[in-house]
């Protein structure tokens, strides 16, 4: 059930920027920021944490989880080291995922050799 319920939550997410991206004029990196920002309003008022826990990655893994990533680096930053963790919390939270994406991102050009549109 831990699957189905990744999928379609995920899947709803997905669907639902989509619909967004297509009946708005908004660009996809409002969007993203927008994703981001909803993920770090949902963590900070304690909706977040409760839908991962039901969704699992379905809700970990999009830009509304990252959002949400940050605002517990943030939190637990400035709980430790007062004004100067809302600099810091949010960077020790998502380096490692941040670090992932640029190594298998470069990984992965390497391995196809992208060309430039001409």
């Amino acid at each position: 059930m831990d699957y189905f319920n990744a999928f379609w939550v995920g899947g709803a997410i997905c669907a639902l920027v989509q619909i967004l991206m297509e009946k708005t004029k908004m660009l996809p990196g409002r969007i993203m920021v927008l994703l981001v920002c909803t993920g770090a309003l949902l963590g900070a008022i304690q909706i977040y944490q409760p839908f991962i826990e039901f969704a699992g990655a379905g809700a970990s893994v999009p830009l509304l989880g990252f959002g949400n990533t940050l605002w517990k680096g943030v939190k637990e930053a400035v709980d430790e080291s007062g004004f100067l963790g809302i600099f810091q919390g949010g960077f020790k939270a998502s380096a490692v995922g941040i670090a992932a994406a640029l190594i298998f991102g470069y990984l992965a050009s390497l391995i196809f050799q992208p060309k430039m549109k001409k």
